[in-house]
């Protein structure tokens, strides 16, 4: 494994290119399978595990042979290595963190990742920048067909696809949307919009996805239900949700410039101020100053920062991230004067 290709690219999620970027930062559709000749991982054993393993990743180098795709074992992979796949949105936290035989397989431009041993025996994600939910959707699916020519999945016909948390039986699908809505809890109506996703089943989360609560002003939803729906509805009924959620935002965007221009200015050009003077930063400051950074690109306050750069930003100035690009361990002040540093030079 090459960990400096991972240092020296951002995904093609990252990039900031895709439709609605102002306020989408990406999109991403994961399919849950299980395979119908293994038991579920909660009551399979570490050899089982093992057999698993072995026989998903031959299907998968017989799916993908000439694709730029590579195979990583995280049983055999340090921490810090691990930790920089989930920072990159390629695996989830308890993949990462989790034990026994596991692995995942990356394409090149990081739109597709599969993790073999996660929660269920498969877990197929892919992400595009913006709200690209067909294409997003397209990739997935393709992926998905071909493994089905080889794996034999656990499927009823009555309640479809079988996974071992009750509530992805059925599609096994989840379709999340990356939000950046600074306006929304600036002027504080974040809370209505929450109740309103709440309504319509939607969760929310944090920056990485389950288990983390939203900071720097960005939030992930999801659907909830998939038993009983298709994945077109599933993808019907987030095309009509996302839309009114974007209006919302950029009216308030819209209205907190008209109304209060000087707050909107000093807010951004303060978050400019710091990130390129700052000798040492947190983790926490750096988000929250990222998305008032971001805010300001899309206002055209801050025409000369490009929109990728404070993308990558949120990634790379995270803990894993930092280590391997200073090739040592760091301990948290030594991880915020190294954040530091790494912000001004990037940052134009």
């Amino acid at each position: 494994m090459k960990w400096d290709d991972f240092l020296q690219r951002s995904g093609e999620w990252l990039k900031g290119n895709g439709p609605d970027g102002d306020v989408v930062v990406s999109t991403r559709v994961r399919l849950a399978r299980n395979l119908s000749r293994f038991p579920f991982l909660t009551v399979a054993n570490p050899e089982t595990r093992s057999q698993i393993e072995q026989y998903v990743r031959g299907r998968l180098q017989e799916a993908f042979p000439t694709r730029d795709f590579q195979y990583l074992s995280l049983m055999r992979m340090p921490m810090i290595d691990r930790q920089l796949l989930f920072e990159r949105h390629l695996v989830s936290r308890e993949h990462a963190v989790g034990e026994g035989e596991r692995g995942v397989a990356i394409n090149s431009d990081e739109t597709l990742s599969i993790m073999v041993n996660e929660e269920d025996h498969l877990r197929l994600q892919a992400m595009r920048s913006g709200l690209q939910l067909d294409l997003t959707w397209e990739g997935v699916d393709q992926a998905d067909t071909e493994l089905e020519k080889r794996l034999s999945y656990a499927f009823h016909p009555r309640f479809g696809y079988l996974t071992a948390c009750p509530t992805n039986v059925g599609t096994g699908m989840r379709v999340s949307v990356m939000l950046h809505l600074p306006a929304a809890v600036i002027s504080k109506q974040m809370d209505k919009v929450l109740q309103t996703l709440a309504r319509l089943n939607y969760t929310v989360r944090g920056l990485n996805g389950e288990g983390t609560s939203p900071v720097g002003d960005l939030f992930q939803i999801s659907n909830q239900a998939t038993l009983g729906k298709s994945e077109q509805d599933i993808l019907s009924e987030m095309r009509k949700v996302v839309p009114e959620v974007l209006k919302f935002e950029r009216s308030w965007r819209h209205k907190l410039l008209h109304d209060e221009p000087r707050k909107v200015e000093d807010k951004v050009w303060r978050a400019y101020g710091i990130l390129k003077h700052a000798r040492t930063i947190s983790s926490e400051e750096t988000i929250e100053l990222l998305s008032a950074l971001r805010l300001g690109v899309h206002l055209g306050l801050l025409s000369h920062v490009p929109m990728a750069a404070v993308n990558e930003l949120f990634v790379f100035t995270q803990p894993s991230h930092l280590q391997k690009i200073e090739g040592k361990a760091l301990d948290p002040e030594q991880r915020d004067v190294v954040r530091a540093e790494f912000i001004r030079k990037r940052l134009p």
